[in-house]
């Protein structure tokens, strides 16, 4: 018999035996031996009280994993990241993205590839470009460097000219739907579409149709906008290797994880933009390696309906794109309620992309710069905004709360969500096995009780007030994008966060800092990041070898 790769194992089905028989007095043995990995010591007697309790928590368990849940299924208990009395603001008022207002043609048609949304977005507007050409135009791009990037799984290319078509008429009817009209993108490929297989970059899963279409899609669909791709994430959102290789950034590196294929198709021109999902630096780490801008949007502000299910409590979905402002664009399009995420609210999101910033109130995290990775880059950031006219304050991140334990609260809700996968011993079929890949941390993952993941999610209520009234006093905080326990910190916590290179390393990669702050002010972050990219050319850095 298959032993039971579950928390039943280690505190139950091991004083039953691997045969489902009782085992006498070895059981109290077996538990004893298990005990030191729960933190956990108990006398002979308590151990010898526990086995007839057990073996009826043993058939609740079974009962438990005889269920079919499909990954879809959300728990009962919905995480919200706001503390009490956090009162949300829903005055929205006219957006205004700093559009630009003359964009030629340019020379040659190459150089569209790395146009941003909104320089296309004038053209398609002006009826410089078709939005059936561009269409045709980054599908071209796709087949010619997707294999190379291995970054691609799906060209949606019938559905694709059918929706640029449609954009067309309606420009040329007087319809215009904003500065999505009409413009090609891709999706991270664990976001449903019908009629399309939705593959998760997973073996077990690479033949896989999904019913429906994602709602990200689904509001992308209605701002105008063209989807071209599905793209490549590394299997069940980890790291960039998928059932089909690697995804690459260049030809020696890959271009991290899990987002991959979304940060990497749009470094290299593939697309004007994709959509990503995070839960712990997966939309920051790719664009860091690829030099692309991210937005991870503060918990509950984009649905997450038709999306592969990790962490239930710390999913979000995001764009990465070639500029701040094109963030706040494709921003604009998704966030919001959809009536079946029952985590997203609907916020203000209030971006002025002339704001004078100076008038902003920033803060940096002192600690972390210096220790980071790219301390050169990242003390070169700061010394810009201070140029800009931004004097950013010393702040710390609170050190009293043991964040890196909290890591649990994903270790459990991954290995629920995966849990048919692990007990199937499909798990096998994944590329990646090793220790620290997704197999052995699922399985590792069953021995989190449910005791310690109810505290973990009681420390993350204490760490979410200190990091709410840290952040309250300000409009934004810059800091390095890796470094210290911030990436993990603010994504338990549910904050919203924008990456954006900031220059190269010695091995000519690049390398990103990023800016975090309140739930739900997206618009204060991104109306910073815009500032510094206009003072600055660091998001107009291409990779040399997809420039034609």
């Amino acid at each position: 018999m298959k032993i039971l790769r579950s928390i039943s194992y280690l505190t139950v089905t091991l004083f039953l035996g691997c045969s489902g028989g009782y085992q006498g007095s070895s059981s109290v043995d077996s538990v004893a031996i298990m005990e030191p990995f729960f933190d956990l010591q108990y006398t002979k007697a308590e151990r010898d009280s526990l086995q007839e309790s057990l073996r009826g928590r043993t058939e609740q368990v079974q009962k438990i994993h005889g269920y079919q849940l499909p990954n879809s299924t959300a728990p009962a208990l919905d995480f919200n990241p706001r503390p009490a009395g956090f009162e949300l603001d829903k005055n929205q008022q006219p957006i205004d993205f700093d559009l630009p207002e003359n964009v030629p043609l340019p020379g040659h048609e190459h150089e569209l590839a790395f146009y941003t949304v909104a320089q296309l977005s004038f053209l398609v507007r002006t009826r410089q470009i078709s939005a059936v050409e561009l269409t045709r135009f980054f599908t071209d791009r796709l087949k010619k460097y997707g294999d190379t990037l291995q970054c691609l799984i799906t060209i949606t290319e019938e559905r694709a000219l059918e929706q640029a078509k449609k954009a067309d008429e309606e420009l040329a009817a007087g319809k215009y739907r904003g500065p999505l009209h009409g413009m090609p993108y891709g999706v991270k490929d664990l976001l449903a579409l019908d009629g399309y297989k939705t593959t998760w970059g997973a073996m077990p899963f690479k033949d896989q149709e999904v019913q429906g279409t994602a709602s990200v899609i689904k509001k992308l669909d209605e701002a105008g906008a063209v989807l071209v791709a599905k793209l490549t994430l590394g299997a069940l959102a980890m790291g960039d290797i998928w059932y089909g290789g690697v995804t690459k950034w260049n030809m020696e590196q890959g271009s991290s994880g899990s987002s991959a294929g979304s940060a990497s198709a749009t470094a290299a021109g593939l697309v004007p933009f994709a959509i990503g999902t995070e839960t712990w630096g997966s939309i920051v780490s790719p664009s860091t390696r690829c030099g692309t801008t991210g937005l991870r949007p503060t918990f509950g502000r984009v649905s997450r309906t038709g999306a592969m299910a990790l962490s239930w409590s710390m999913d979000k979905i995001g764009p990465i794109t070639r500029s701040a402002q094109d963030a706040a664009i494709v921003f604009e399009a998704i966030r919001g309620t959809d009536g079946k995420d029952r985590t997203v609210v609907d916020a203000a999101f209030n971006f002025d992309g002339k704001r004078d910033v100076t008038k902003l109130k920033v803060a940096y995290l002192k600690s972390l710069f210096g220790k980071s990775r790219n301390a050169k880059n990242d003390s070169l950031a700061l010394i810009t905004f201070e140029n800009m006219g931004v004097q950013p304050e010393e702040i710390e991140l609170p050190d009293d709360v043991p964040v890196g334990a909290l890591s649990v609260i994903l270790a459990g809700e991954a290995a629920a969500a995966f849990d048919e996968l692990t007990r199937s011993n499909e798990d096998d079929l994944l590329v990646n096995q090793k220790r620290s890949a997704w197999p052995n941390y699922f399985r590792t993952s069953r021995f989190i009780s449910a005791a310690d993941y109810i505290n973990a999610n009681r420390i993350r209520q204490e760490l979410i007030l200190k990091v709410n009234d840290l952040f309250r006093d300000y409009d934004a905080v810059v800091c390095p994008s890796f470094g210290g326990n911030q990436l993990l910190m603010t994504n338990l916590t549910g904050h919203p966060c924008v990456v954006l290179p900031n220059g190269f390393n010695d091995e000519n990669s690049p390398t990103s800092f990023s800016i975090i702050g309140n739930l739900y002010e997206e618009a204060s972050l991104l109306e910073l990041a815009h500032a510094w990219q206009q003072a600055t050319d660091m998001d107009e850095q291409h990779p040399e070898m997809f420039m034609n």
